[in-house]
């Protein structure tokens, strides 16, 4: 049986209304910290603006059908991607277009590579682990489809003369990036469980 439209909790309020405020509060304070950081702070500017564009990109395209895909189906992992995937592809298409320039030469491949890239993490990783509250489990699912997304990802970028992620530096920050995302999604992922478990537990009581 489901709760009363009357039964209401601090915890509620507080995992309900406040918790996601602040984290977009500050999702909106990073992205601010280029322009706090501009004028006679370019080099810094530049690297937080770089570490922020990686951080969205592995959550975007890496974390959330890895999730997805660990606590759900191969289903719901695959599609995340594939819709992530599409929507970070136009984001890049969009943020690297220059209107001077036109259109970029050849980026076709690096735009299907973030697509089949997310697409093919979400799926792997449900395929894997098949719903599987094991940890272990969630472990090596998540690192071998995030290892092998990265993989293919930087072999697909290599299709493109757009591309600038190239060599060993390239694929090494491409590969271990989603190597070590593979290695904490488990984890925030095996907190949700047991605080699902928990609540269920504690409204069952």
């Amino acid at each position: 049986m489901g709760l009363d439209w009357k039964q209401w909790s601090r915890s509620d309020i507080l995992y309900g209304i406040v918790a996601p405020v602040l984290v977009i509060l500050l999702i909106v304070a990073i992205s601010q910290l280029g322009r706090l950081f501009g004028g006679g702070f370019e080099g810094l500017s530049g690297v937080v603006i770089g570490i922020m564009m990686e951080l969205q990109e592995l959550v975007v395209i890496v974390a959330v059908p890895l999730m997805l895909g660990l606590v759900w189906n191969r289903w719901a992992g695959g599609a995340s991607g594939f819709l992530l995937g599409s929507i970070y592809a136009l984001y890049w298409a969009d943020s690297y277009h220059s209107p001077m320039a036109g259109s970029i030469h050849g980026a076709g491949a690096v735009l299907l590579g973030y697509i089949l890239s997310a697409m093919l993490i979400g799926y792997m990783a449900g395929a894997l682990n098949k719903r599987s509250e094991s940890f272990r489990r969630m472990l090596i699912a998540a690192v071998t489809a995030a290892t092998i997304g990265g993989i293919v990802l930087f072999l697909i970028f290599q299709l493109s003369p757009a591309n600038v992620v190239t060599g060993i530096t390239g694929f090494l920050l491409t590969v271990f990036a989603r190597m070590a995302t593979g290695l904490i999604v488990p984890v925030v992922a095996k907190v949700f469980m047991w605080y699902g478990a928990a609540m269920n537990k504690k409204t069952n009581s």
